[in-house]
């Protein structure tokens, strides 16, 4: 089993919402995780990040999480993702707050965003 499969197993252990609705979609050489539609977390290089916002930034930041940067155009830039705290990535039971509060994020930046016109 892989780094991404093994993510999505835990997740579906923590229950509902994620039992039902959590997908993995290929993006960018790594892959994007879904529940509901809405991504709140990715993988690159082996490595998971969740979606994070001001409401909840600060409590993973003082949890040992570290931020999801990139290069572009000779510049790093800082995306709305960090690790998953240390202790909280091997089981459903220490992952579910961290999965939690970033579905939490990732919908409260979805509900921001204006709506499309078609």
């Amino acid at each position: 089993m892989g780094f991404a499969e093994f993510t999505l197993d835990v997740l579906v252990q923590i229950g509902e919402p994620f039992e039902s609705s959590v997908r993995l979609r290929r993006m960018f050489g790594g892959y994007g995780i879904f529940c509901d539609g809405v991504m709140f977390g990715l993988i690159a290089e082996a490595v998971l990040f969740l979606k994070v916002d001001d409401t909840t930034r600060a409590s993973f930041l003082e949890a040992g999480a570290e931020p999801f940067m990139y290069e572009k155009a000779r510049k790093l830039v800082e995306m709305s993702y960090v690790t998953v705290p240390d202790d909280a990535g091997e089981n459903a039971d220490e992952f579910r707050p961290w999965a939690h509060m970033a579905l939490a994020a990732a919908n409260r930046a979805k509900a921001a965003k204006p709506a499309k016109k078609r």
